[in-house]
């Protein structure tokens, strides 16, 4: 059994946190800020650089929702301080991406161009280097918000197990199938 909910989050400099009556969790940083409605029966305390978070009992829920709720500070934590960044890689003949602020133009084998407009919270990011795949970069403070919205993008053109044409997250490995084999 995991003890996440158990341990505490130690806050870096500059990461400010407060809590009001209605269990609203408010953490700000270099980086943006980020607000989180706990459960009412999750106690969050603050007491210097560490937030900690107790359960009222052993009840299945309660632990669910004790690791859960640390998990999701711990990130928001991370996001204000450091921030997420997420690559996409677009891999096929003529794929394209460009950007004009958050509009996101994609040139993906349609017969027409999509327009994408990305959350005004989230920055985006176009390369297109001679002899490579177009890349998207995806950056913010909301680790919620950026797997979100580079999912949409991925679902505009999944990629397919034949040729690996689509957009796929850079580093990951898909899995390819052998296609027909011609028999004479």
């Amino acid at each position: 059994m995991s003890r996440i909910g158990k341990a505490p989050i130690s806050l870096p400099a500059g990461v400010e946190v407060s809590v009001s009556p209605s269990n609203e969790v408010s953490i700000k940083g270099p980086k943006g800020t980020l607000t989180q409605q706990v459960d009412a029966d999750i106690t969050v305390s603050v007491e210097g650089n560490v937030i900690t978070l107790t359960r009222p009992t052993d009840q299945k829920r309660h632990k669910a929702m004790h690791g859960l709720y640390r998990a999701l500070l711990n990130n928001m934590v991370f996001g204000v301080s450091q921030g997420y960044k997420k690559r996409q890689e677009l891999v096929g003949v003529g794929y394209k991406a460009t950007n004009d602020g958050n509009i996101l133009d994609l040139t993906l084998g349609y017969s027409h161009h999509i327009y994408f407009e990305v959350p005004k919270e989230l920055s985006v990011k176009t390369e297109q280097d001679k002899g490579k795949n177009p890349i998207i970069t995806l950056e913010g403070s909301d680790k919620q918000l950026i797997g979100q919205v580079a999912a949409k993008i991925r679902s505009l053109r999944a990629p397919e197990p034949y040729k690996g044409k689509g957009i796929k997250f850079e580093g990951e490995v898909l899995r390819r199938k052998a296609g027909k084999t011609a028999s004479k």
